[in-house]
């Protein structure tokens, strides 16, 4: 009966260590048609000096055409492609994180499934990024991230790879406003006041 108990109490220790992300974790890079040498290397920069873990990238893909979708405009749906990703994850990747310049989409609904009011507005939504959470996949696009200075440019798009990533990982949105982890809220104007960094206590939930 001791041992039984000791092997239990080894069992959830050894859990409770398991971390989402650690040293030897590594991210994927999948750079979709389009996107700059310059800004991969950036965001690559950006991914290893905040989470301290390893980036490869992975050779430019086009954009699957199973995602592709023309409701109001030409986008690609980030659901699709966040499930396609992780379907085709090289072997030895922890996590794939997605770049891309083109629009991406979703459906957004609310609790009981239907789909957002006013439908028009929430069949096809043009979103920042996607992610599973926690998963293995995410996206993230520069299309709604632009502005004429380059680097309040690449600083959204630093943020937003943070935030997916940090879906990723297990965090959930942050009530926090400074946090990089809040929610967007539909609104350019909150990933801007935002800091490209965790707050203390989403720092703590995945102990770096």
């Amino acid at each position: 009966m001791r041992r039984y108990i000791l092997l239990i109490t080894l069992l959830v220790l050894l859990s409770c260590s398991d971390k989402s992300v650690s040293e030897t974790t590594i991210v994927g890079i999948i750079p979709y048609k389009g996107i700059s040498d310059e800004k991969i290397a950036m965001l690559r920069e950006a991914i290893t000096e905040y989470y301290g873990i390893e980036t490869k990238l992975l050779p430019e893909k086009e954009l699957p055409k199973e995602a592709f979708i023309a409701i109001k405009s030409p986008r690609y749906r980030a659901d699709s492609l966040i499930a396609i990703q992780q379907r085709n994850m090289p072997e030895g990747m922890d996590y794939i994180l997605g770049l891309t310049e083109s629009d991406i989409s979703v459906t957004k609904k609310e609790k009981d499934g239907s789909i957002k009011k006013p439908e028009w507005k929430y069949n096809d939504f043009g979103i920042m990024g996607l992610a599973y959470c926690p998963g293995k996949s995410c996206i993230v696009s520069g299309f709604r991230l632009k502005h004429k200075d380059k680097e309040v440019h690449f600083g959204r798009f630093r943020k937003v790879v943070i935030h997916e990533l940090g879906h990723n990982f297990g965090l959930p949105h942050c009530p926090n406003k400074k946090c990089v982890m809040t929610d967007a809220v539909e609104k350019i104007a909150t990933i801007d006041n935002a800091r490209p960094e965790l707050c203390e206590d989403c720092k703590k939930k995945l102990d770096i």
